[in-house]
């Protein structure tokens, strides 16, 4: 699976990116939301030195309908309100993925979360060059499978080893005795068992990041 964060320029005529940029220093988190009919139900929280201006702000935009405060307090205001503007859910459905929460809009600028397979990261690609907008790949991680971490024989070497008691200390048989149990040279028991233990302990000491990189271009490297 493939973990990428994506920051991404908002359209000036949606009412997030109006609101964002008029409190450029407030923080903007949908943390769900869904499309209704004609109109998107979400939950949002904002977090700025004078959240009710904020609020006030959304609430008086003619794009946001049934306004509910929920919390106004400590720096912070949470609100469930409704909205003709469906944008975000049509490029998500465009993208065959569902969003991930929260989404984190600062200025204008979106920031969020995919997780997909490669293919659906492909397709996330396309529709993202295709939509038009002005978007940074911030990071892609790609996670690799436990259950593909070692060959067959590098995994019937490392059970029998474990099982025979090769690893205990001290060693409960010999290396030549599980070469002949495996049915291969000593030779080739060695090199399994020293290559499958590099694995599990890169995998365990390392974790289960396959790949890391940072980008600053416009489409992903895919």
């Amino acid at each position: 699976m493939i973990e990428a964060r994506f920051r991404m320029q908002l359209p000036p005529d949606l009412w997030i990116t109006e609101v964002s940029t008029s409190y450029s220093s407030a923080t903007f988190r949908l943390l769900t939301g869904a499309p209704v009919g004609e109109r998107a139900l979400e939950l949002g929280e904002v977090t700025y030195s004078n959240p009710r201006a904020v609020s006030d702000a959304i609430q008086d935009h003619p794009d946001v309908l049934e306004y509910e405060q929920l919390y106004l307090e400590d720096g912070t205001a949470i609100a469930q309100y409704e909205t003709t503007e469906q944008q975000l859910y049509e490029f998500l459905g465009d993208s065959s993925l569902p969003p991930e929460f929260p989404l984190i809009v600062e200025d204008g600028e979106m920031e969020f979360d995919v997780t997909a397979t490669r293919d659906q990261f492909e397709t996330m690609g396309t529709a993202l060059d295709a939509s038009g907008y002005e978007y940074e790949l911030l990071s892609v991680v790609e996670r690799r499978n436990s259950e593909t971490l070692l060959t067959e024989r590098q995994h019937e070497c490392l059970t029998v080893a474990f099982r025979e008691g090769y690893f205990e200390v001290p060693r409960g048989c010999t290396l030549e005795e599980v070469a002949q149990v495996i049915g291969v040279d000593t030779s080739t028991a060695s090199e399994t068992i020293r290559r499958g233990t590099a694995r599990i302990l890169e995998w365990f000491l390392v974790g289960t990041t396959a790949s890391i990189t940072e980008s600053q271009g416009e489409s992903p490297a895919l």
